[in-house]
């Protein structure tokens, strides 16, 4: 099944199956079969796609450099599960015995034999460097802006609260309190993420658990490091 109609749940559904164990549409860095993806769907997806929702925001955050990305843009259903290329099944020729020899095979058969072992050999090369090369760790730096109920919240004992969340691929940094209105005061704090581990679904989800505590979290700065 290829991308048709990302805007139904079902479309979306095919998204985040195929991006279960993939980082990007094609290949290893962000390229133009991002942004036809991201362009097709129109709005984020729900939290329970948490891949595709990952992917979403990881790619929003090039939406002022998508032209730059490489690659040519194709047509949304050039992609998907049903165009990865099975090499090792294309131009395949029929089993035969090894007693059956076609003494009067023509040049067209040996060449497609040829052309067969050419492919397999590239396949292997390909699968090789693929094993070889290093995993891209992308990484963001997010400033979270965290409020309280009222002036009477324990903002120092509230902040201890934030960094108690601790998980693999997240790094808190350095915080203050921002005047808001009359006395209240909102936490602003700084952390580095890896994109493959926690985003910022998570984050909210974790820190607006504190319920008692916080009224709200907003995204005060994301960017890609």
């Amino acid at each position: 099944m290829d991308f048709r109609d990302l805007k139904t749940p079902t479309g979306l559904q095919v998204l985040n199956d195929y991006l279960a164990d993939k980082s990007y549409i094609e290949g290893y860095v962000p390229s133009q079969a991002d942004v036809a993806a991201f362009e097709a769907v129109s709005s984020p997806p729900p939290a329970n796609l948490y891949h595709t929702l990952h992917w979403y925001n990881h790619i929003k955050s090039y939406e002022k450099e998508k032209a730059s990305l490489p690659g040519m843009k194709k047509a949304l259903g050039k992609y998907g599960p049903a165009n990865v290329e099975d090499i090792t099944g294309s131009g395949a020729t029929d089993s035969k015995d090894d007693d059956d020899i076609d003494l009067f095979r023509s040049d067209e058969e040996e060449e497609s034999e040829k052309a067969k072992r050419l492919r397999e050999e590239c396949l292997a090369q390909y699968e090789s460097k693929k094993a070889k090369k290093p995993a891209l760790v992308a990484k963001s730096s997010i400033l979270l802006d965290v409020k309280p109920w009222d002036d009477e919240t324990d903002m120092a004992k509230w902040e201890e609260y934030v960094r108690s969340i601790q998980a693999d691929g997240l790094v808190w940094g350095s915080s203050k309190l921002v005047p808001v209105e009359y006395r209240i005061k909102k936490l602003q704090i700084q952390c580095v993420v890896e994109d493959d581990k926690f985003g910022t679904d998570m984050l909210e989800e974790q820190i607006t658990a504190f319920e008692d505590y916080v009224q709200s979290m907003d995204v005060a700065a994301f960017n890609k490091i």
